[in-house]
């Protein structure tokens, strides 16, 4: 294989690579710059070079064009690394926000910030643009109303909100717990009062 040959199979390759749609011969010579000839040499040289079977990629005639599709014997392997999350962990306030929204929905940004005695606009804008949490509504006095999404099920694995852990089962410290309660109760009677 001479160096042009070399040359016009790399790019096509970094061509199909960046196209998400088939590309057809005749735009693939266009953008290399060779004759019809000299691309069907290079595309045969790139179908021995990702043959089924031997690499993970292979070259696909579709829809009157070329592609690059994964070799069927990957999907696997690819199904287990893109139905992982690709988010950042999060951090405590949303944590603590998330379980509220989670144990307590429909629930308001108000009373999220009355049970954890902070703000919690951060947190909630952040589990919002995270998908993990959605506006469901407003309150009578027009604050936003917020419950978790089915995203949040399926990054916690979890069947329905009746699969969520037993919070009966959290053993808090007699401090935390104390505080727990008092914040739990002081937002109950105002959610009461509403």
């Amino acid at each position: 294989m001479d160096r042009d040959l070399k040359e016009t199979v790399r790019e096509i390759e970094a061509l199909l690579f960046l196209s998400s749609y088939p590309v057809s011969e005749i735009d693939l010579a266009e953008a290399c710059q060779v004759d019809a000839d000299h691309l069907a040499d290079a595309v045969a040289q790139l179908e021995r070079d990702l043959e089924p079977g031997k690499r993970g990629i292979h070259l696909r005639r579709v829809a009157g064009g070329l592609t690059l599709a994964t070799d069927p014997s990957t999907e696997a392997a690819a199904r287990r690394l893109l139905a992982k999350p690709r988010t950042p962990p999060l951090t405590q306030a949303q944590a603590e926000t998330l379980a509220i929204v989670a144990y307590l929905q429909p629930v308001s940004r108000p009373e999220i910030a009355r049970i954890r005695g902070v703000s919690s606009e951060s947190a909630v804008s952040s589990l919002n643009e995270r998908g993990l949490i959605e506006e469901s509504g407003r309150s009578r006095f027009g604050a936003a109303i917020y419950r978790t999404s089915a995203l949040f099920e399926k990054v916690f694995g979890l069947d329905g909100l009746d699969a969520l852990p037993d919070p009966g089962r959290f053993d808090p410290t007699p401090e935390d717990e104390r505080d727990l309660r008092e914040r739990l109760l002081a937002a109950g009677e105002q959610r009461a009062e509403a």
